[in-house]
């Protein structure tokens, strides 16, 4: 019993662990199937991140009103690297998990990843998120000023 137990388990394991590849996923060098961002479920905002890459640089528009479901998509115009987060205080209580399912690919905690070029897009989805002001700002320009408030209602 024992001998054929164990052979048994380990076929079922490399079973579940393997399966059939197919032939149009895209492979990362992880040998894992390459994300692909699904499309946003309700209406896109966009954002637009413009400066001159030393003195300004601003979201436009600096605030707006969306509604729980929206996705806000921030699109690098110019000024170099830019990229959206948040801080951890200044959104409303219990937003901090939704907001971060809401944030693909990022680089810290309530902070998505850089937009190198001209014309980069990064969404941030609102689904489900708690009513109230989301502050946020562009890690390499927040000390020129490069905040948003976004409030949901």
């Amino acid at each position: 019993m024992r001998f054929t137990l164990l052979p048994t388990i380990v076929a079922l394991g490399a079973l579940a662990c393997g399966g059939e590849k197919k032939a149009d996923q895209t492979q990362t060098p992880a040998g894992q199937p390459a994300a692909t961002p699904a499309a946003p479920a309700g209406p896109v905002v966009e954002v637009k991140m413009t400066g001159n890459g030393s003195t300004i640089a601003a979201f436009e528009p600096k605030t707006l009103t969306i509604a729980p479901g929206t996705t806000v998509r921030f699109i690098n115009v110019s000024g170099g690297m830019h990229n959206i987060a948040f801080w951890g205080d200044s959104i409303p209580a219990g937003a901090a998990a939704v907001l971060t399912a809401g944030m693909p690919n990022t680089i810290d905690n309530l902070s998505g990843q850089f937009l190198m070029q001209p014309n980069d897009k990064y969404d941030v989805s609102f689904a489900n998120a708690p009513t109230g002001t989301y502050k946020g700002y562009c890690v390499p320009h927040v000390a020129l000023g490069m905040k948003i408030a976004i409030t949901v209602k």
